[in-house]
């Protein structure tokens, strides 16, 4: 069990979310959950935002092996914010393709439509019920990652006096980059809309 692993769950299975949450937002936030995961482990510390690297080792977890295999560990280090662009692009297709390979979700097919996707849903598992207990117990770093990631409407800071400096470094820089996604759609929907009335002739 990692956090990312449970931040993904909780949003999938709809118990923590009370919007539907961007897959970029998500992506973010579990960069953010492998940096926490990894601290907690020891692979690594925080110097004020900079990521730095320890020594390097084998992970339960086959994701989180990756994650600490892809840290940068020559100086300056990186900060941050620069992880979580980096790690994150297309990470939660990363580790939703993980869970369906462990049969952790499936794909719901009509079956007047069989060559569709379908949408996908948490299969009921001792994974999925420990991530859930986890969320319901109100545990600092898990929600915080959602507040950040807009699954609840919390701002994260609230979470900062139940955490420790990490915590409260990543939870801000996570923040700050959705925040700043969020503003890039937004500006790109505008110029899309306005090619769109270009071509109307408006």
């Amino acid at each position: 069990m990692t956090t990312a692993r449970d931040l993904l769950l909780v949003s999938m299975d709809g118990t923590a979310a009370h919007r539907t949450v961007e897959q970029g937002d998500l992506s973010l936030a579990l960069a953010g959950a492998e940096l926490l995961d990894l601290a907690e482990a020891g692979i690594l510390t925080l110097d004020g935002d900079r990521i730095v690297p320890g020594l390097p080792r084998e992970l339960d977890d086959r994701q989180l092996t990756e994650a600490a295999a892809a840290l940068a560990r020559r100086t300056p280090y990186e900060s941050v914010e620069d992880w979580l662009w980096r790690r994150g692009r297309g990470l939660y297709a990363s580790y939703l393709g993980a869970l369906e390979t462990e049969g952790g979700v499936t794909r719901q097919h009509r079956r007047w439509i069989p060559l569709r996707t379908g949408r996908t849903a948490v299969a009921d598992s001792p994974e999925k019920r420990r991530a859930v207990e986890r969320w319901a117990s109100g545990e600092p770093v898990l929600t915080g990652l959602a507040a950040a990631a807009r699954l609840r409407d919390e701002p994260p800071e609230e979470f900062a006096d139940r955490t420790g400096d990490a915590v409260v470094t990543v939870l801000a820089a996570v923040d700050d980059a959705v925040t700043e996604l969020a503003a890039v759609r937004q500006r790109r929907s505008i110029e899309d809309a306005a090619f769109d009335n270009v071509w109307r002739g408006q």
